[in-house]
């Protein structure tokens, strides 16, 4: 009955205060639009216990894992061991090839030729030199049908002593020439052999000797200049000199930098006679020429422009004359060195002498009018470049128009009965002439053991006064090669070919002489030679000159020996 009682009295207790609390939020003044924070609300999240259990193992015997103690002795060592120090693989490589300053060479064959060589350098000390250099050429001769004697030889000497210094560097030298040739060219059938027996012999001998020097300046106005002294004659009494100097220079105008070239010339000679009297013939010119040129330089372009004035003097007929020519060159790289395009227009005096014409024809009279030639312009353009690595090519075509141009042609029979005057002569024609030329080479340098060029070039002449442009061809090409096959084989070969020249017959008449033009037909000349080198200082060689064995005329009525032979040896030494 207690219990029941303590029953009612809390469900009283709890009715009183629900009725309570319900009055109270009937009274309740809060209003609804504001709300009053009394703290921020800071969440938080209770900690996780993560329940760990212990796996129950089934397996019917449970062992304990026994402990293991480790103890550790430490002790020295000692130890012979020496590692070795690495050494560089050797790489197998070539004994560099023996360069020496000096050479001998010496060789005979067919025609009873001698071929002779020696070369000579040696340094004095470390800024000084000595060198020279000795060739000879002869041969009995032998071309076929021929009425006289066909034997020439060619000596030349020279020798020069050096000195280079580090703003200056300068050498002489001297050289000393002997040449004898036949004038053997008779024409036929117009002599016969009576005939040439009765004219003799028909040698003439040529000899010069010549002194120069140069000079060359580090940080100057005078890059560099330079003197030559030549004294040129015959066995006929013939005699010339010529003194040639030269220099350049850098100056400068208002901020332009120009080059000037300075050139005097002067020439003097004689001959015993002309070639229709007994009347001496002597000639002189004297020259002084200025060059100035400016040079611009603009990314792939260059440009000189320039002009040359030169002041001529005839001092045998005491006439003078001022002349002016362009001097103007340009060259553009198109495409690096691949392709580079290059234009000029140049001109001026050239100083023909007996020595030119005498190395360049050894069969000319020594009854020459020499007078010099005037080039008034020489316009030029090419291409040129490279089509490969060590490959390169270059096209040019020329438009020339020459003033007094000089050209050989045959001398006409005379009855004053020299050994020369048998049409077995050249003298020289002038003329006025126009020449136009293509010309196209290719030159390769693949490496060391191989060389190869190409070149080929056509004319085209227009004369003013002459029937022909004597003696000039039409075409020409000619073709190198040299190989090493070997350390000790080598080989190589020249070929040329010389299109069709004309030159002049003069026939003796009763009324008139009788004047034709003769056509030289074109030749081609194939020359190869081969060697073997023993050792480093001695090597054989063998050489077979005119292959095809055409004993083709170089001048009318001079046929040249047909197929020829030779060899010999070089050595090779220093001092």
């Amino acid at each position: 009955m207690r219990k029941q009682n303590n029953k009612v009295l809390v469900l009283f207790l709890m009715l009183t205060s629900v009725l309570g609390f319900s009055q109270e939020r009937g009274k309740d003044t809060l209003n609804p639009d504001v709300i009053q924070v009394v703290k921020p609300y800071t969440p938080t999240v209770s900690d996780a216990f993560k329940v760990k259990e212990v796996p129950s193992l089934d397996d019917e015997t449970t062992t304990t894992k026994k402990e293991i103690k480790y103890n550790i002795f430490s002790f020295p060592v000692a130890s012979t061991f020496t590692p070795a120090k690495g050494k560089a693989a050797v790489v197998d490589k070539e004994k560099p090839a023996k360069l020496f300053d000096n050479y001998a060479t010496l060789a005979a064959g067919m025609y009873t030729t001698i071929l002779g060589e020696v070369y000579l350098n040696h340094a004095i000390s470390r800024t000084e030199s000595v060198g020279g250099y000795l060739s000879h050429h002869s041969s009995q001769g032998g071309v076929s049908n021929l009425l006289l004697d066909d034997n020439f030889s060619n000596t030349k000497l020279h020798a020069n002593y050096a000195i280079k210094e580090r703003y200056l560097a300068w050498n002489v030298n001297l050289g000393l020439l002997h040449q004898t040739y036949n004038w053997y060219g008779l024409p036929q059938p117009i002599y016969d052999q009576e005939t040439a027996d009765a004219i003799g012999d028909v040698d003439h001998t040529f000899y010069g000797v010549n002194l120069g020097g140069d000079v060359a300046f580090t940080d100057s106005y005078i890059n560099e200049a330079s003197v030559l002294y030549r004294m040129f004659g015959d066995n006929n009494n013939s005699n010339e000199n010529r003194l040639v100097l030269k220099s350049n220079g850098d100056f400068s105008i208002q901020d332009l930098d120009f080059n000037m070239a300075l050139k005097i010339d002067y020439l003097g000679g004689n001959f015993d006679r002309n070639y229709y009297a007994e009347e001496a013939l002597k000639y002189g010119n004297f020259q002084i020429g200025l060059s100035p040129t400016y040079q611009l330089v603009r990314d792939d372009l260059t440009l000189d422009l320039g002009l040359s004035f030169t002041y001529l003097n005839d001092t045998e007929y005491g006439e003078s004359k001022f002349y002016m020519h362009p001097n103007i060159t340009a060259s553009y790289r198109m495409v690096d060195e691949i392709l580079i395009a290059y234009a000029g227009l140049k001109g001026g005096i050239i100083q023909n002498s007996y020595f030119d014409f005498s190395q360049e024809n050894a069969f000319v009279s020594p009854t020459l009018f020499i007078t010099p030639t005037d080039q008034e312009y020489n316009l030029f353009a090419g291409l040129k470049g490279m089509i490969a690595n060590g490959v390169n090519y270059n096209i040019t075509g020329k438009y020339m128009s020459e003033t007094n141009k000089a050209m050989y042609i045959s001398n006409p029979i005379n009855t004053a009965g020299e050994k020369y005057m048998h049409a077995n002569s050249f003298g020289i024609a002038y003329d006025d002439v126009t020449t136009f030329s293509i010309s196209g080479e290719i030159n390769a340098d693949l490496n060391r053991n191989f060389s190869l060029g190409v070149k080929a070039e056509y004319f085209a002449y227009d004369v003013d006064v002459e029937a022909e442009a004597w003696n000039l061809p039409d075409f020409k090409a000619n073709l190198f090669l040299d190989y090493q096959f070997t350390k000790q084989w080598f080989a190589g070969a020249n070929l040329f070919f010389v299109g069709e020249r004309k030159d002049q017959l003069v026939k003796p008449s009763v009324i008139s002489p009788i004047v034709s033009t003769v056509k030289l037909d074109s030749y081609f000349d194939a020359n190869v030679h081969a060697g073997y080198h023993l050792n480093e200082r001695f090597s054989v060689f063998a050489r077979v000159n005119n292959i095809a064995n055409q004993e083709y005329k170089r001048w009318q009525n001079y046929p040249v020996q047909g197929f020829q032979m030779l060899a010999g040896a070089t050595y090779k030494f220093d001092f």
